[in-house]
């Protein structure tokens, strides 16, 4: 029974998905590419005084970027400390300056890490004004910076890019926050609460008093997953009933994550006048979430132990309602996006098992990855892919009819060398600096050992991947972690963006040449294993050492 169910689910999702490929992603390219305005958009754009019509150089646009970025940090620190003296407080004290910088660095970097319990940390006020904005713009930001690095492979000679603050206020009108709205009825209708009820003191059945919260949820989970943002109005995110109520709710939920990343490949196709494109894109993105999701449901299944055995797999951690398939599969789904959000444990995972959420991050979220930052991954990716196959076959590295020269090479080799950097980094300063490792053992770890090693480890690739889920033994709220998580953060986001924005404008830069029969086909089958192989093998050569420390030493032992 519990089979036939998960290949129901498998099924439904994957139907799903399919049926939205070609609508949503021909909707997405008409988005950014249209020329005409709405009424309220002209009218935002008088206000903040942009030219609509106006073309931006790379430069530009990352100052844009940089610069609402800065801007939305500094707007929801405030709000935190703040929140004392707002309405809708709830009677909730000002949130700490270490948490406050941290919460906000989360949030407007779409990594949504949370290391506090939200229903009694954030008033009403702190989370709709500022979490829940900062889930739609970040999320905008994301696309944004895709759709100009896919303009870059699509121009001739032009040296622009498109302009930022058009696709910012394009995406956040015209399709996260009609969806999300649509969305958020759906919820409701399935049992997600929705209410500015405070806090309700109830009397139980054997006449204890408890305390239960309410709030606005429906609203921010709706645009939590769609964005892929993750942050939960509750602390058990959507293992609470509150935020996810049933089964179907659970697969609704995967559907809303996947949506937007798995369609962007079909605008990217559309943009560059080569559907085929997209579709290399996509199977790439398909062959590792089913693999991945494979793996983890088969370890968490076949858990050792005579419990797991009887009770059908591993179900510490788990919600009985969702069962070890629907939890594995969002489990893989919220770490192979960059949401972040849970409906289980992943702390409580078998040690092979959660290791297998962290490998997801370590790939970078690229299958299919973030609102936009998986396209723009993979896109680097196929940059490497075709270095390497021209290298290997003798064959002329172009990639869409842009010649792949040092420069290019060099943007794209930087960028997949970030988020390691910062997350071997982070961890090897946790234990190395004395009065650090001293902290970080006494108070945040509290499971010593290999899986103590683990907990931060996945810590720093969830933050340095944008990405905010976490292996829940770990206490983070310290200055050590809310300093150093939010550094990996802003540096996991914005030196990648960086990146990705300078490879745009030196490909925009470019003619388009002929293909001749020297150029490599990257739109083939050939194309679509190498480029899952370089993703993998990428990932494996630079996580292994570490991975055989953690989670690996602790499965074989």
């Amino acid at each position: 029974m519990q089979t036939l169910f998960a290949i129901l689910q498998v099924s439904t999702l994957v139907l799903v998905l399919v049926l939205l490929y070609r609508p949503l992603g021909e909707y997405l390219a008409r988005v950014y590419t249209s020329s005409k305005d709405f009424a309220v958009e002209r009218g935002f754009y008088r206000v903040i005084g942009v030219d609509a019509r106006s073309e931006q150089t790379w430069q530009a646009y990352l100052r844009g970027v940089l610069a609402f970025s800065l801007v939305g940090v500094l707007l929801v620190y405030a709000l935190q400390r703040a929140q004392a003296v707002l309405p809708f407080a709830l009677g909730l004290p000002a949130v700490p300056e270490g948490l406050s910088f941290n919460t906000a660095v989360s949030f407007v970097t779409n990594t949504n890490w949370q290391s506090y319990s939200p229903e009694v940390t954030m008033g009403y006020t702190v989370q709709l004004t500022g979490l829940a904005v900062q889930n739609f713009v970040s999320a905008a930001v994301g696309i944004a910076v895709a759709i100009a690095l896919v303009r870059g492979f699509a121009s001739r000679r032009s040296g622009t890019i498109g302009n930022f603050w058009v696709d910012l206020t394009r995406g956040t009108l015209r399709v996260l926050l009609p969806l999300s709205v649509v969305m958020a009825v759906v919820l409701i209708a399935g049992g997600t609460i929705q209410n500015l009820n405070g806090f309700t003191d109830v009397t139980t059945i054997t006449g204890a008093t408890q305390t239960i919260p309410g709030g606005p949820v429906a609203s921010q989970e709706a645009i939590k997953l769609l964005g892929t943002n993750g942050g939960g109005f509750f602390n058990a995110n959507s293992a609470h009933p509150f935020e996810n109520p049933t089964a179907w709710t659970s697969l609704v939920q995967n559907i809303l994550m996947l949506a937007i990343p798995f369609s962007l490949p079909r605008t990217f196709g559309r943009m560059v006048g080569d559907h085929k494109q997209g579709y290399t894109i996509l199977a790439v993105m398909g062959v590792i979430f089913l693999a991945s999701f494979s793996i983890l449901t088969a370890l968490e299944t076949r858990g050792l132990g005579a419990a797991p055995m009887a009770a059908g797999g591993a179900m510490e951690g788990k919600e009985q309602r969702f069962g070890v398939f629907a939890s594995t599969l969002f489990g893989s789904t919220s770490t192979l996006t960059s949401t972040g959000a849970v409906n289980s444990m992943h702390d409580s995972y078998t040690a092979l098992g959660g290791m297998m959420p962290m490998i997801n991050m370590m790939l970078g979220e690229i299958a299919p990855g973030g609102v936009g930052s998986g396209l723009y991954g993979m896109l680097v990716l196929a940059v490497i892919a075709v270095f390497i196959g021209g290298l290997l076959v003798g064959r002329t590295p172009e990639y869409l009819g842009k010649k792949i020269g040092p420069r290019e090479i060099k943007l794209a080799s930087l960028y997949i060398l970030v988020t390691p950097t910062l997350v071997l980094a982070g961890t090897a300063l946790s234990f190395a600096i004395s009065g650090v490792r001293s902290d970080v053992e006494t108070t945040s770890i509290w499971n010593p050992g290999l899986h103590g090693l683990s907990e931060v480890l996945y810590a720093f690739t969830s933050a340095s991947n944008n990405n905010g889920s976490a292996f829940a033994g770990l206490t983070a709220n310290t200055p050590w972690f809310n300093t150093a998580l939010g550094v990996a953060m802003l540096l996991g986001r914005f030196v990648p963006i960086v990146l990705v924005l300078a490879l745009a404008g030196s490909l925009a830069a470019q003619d388009r040449v002929p293909s001749t029969a020297g150029t490599l086909p990257t739109n083939r089958p050939q194309f679509v294993g190498l480029l899952t192989g370089v993703a993998v093998i990428i990932t494996a050569l630079t996580y292994f050492p570490v991975l055989a420390l953690g989670p690996l030493a602790e499965g074989l032992s």
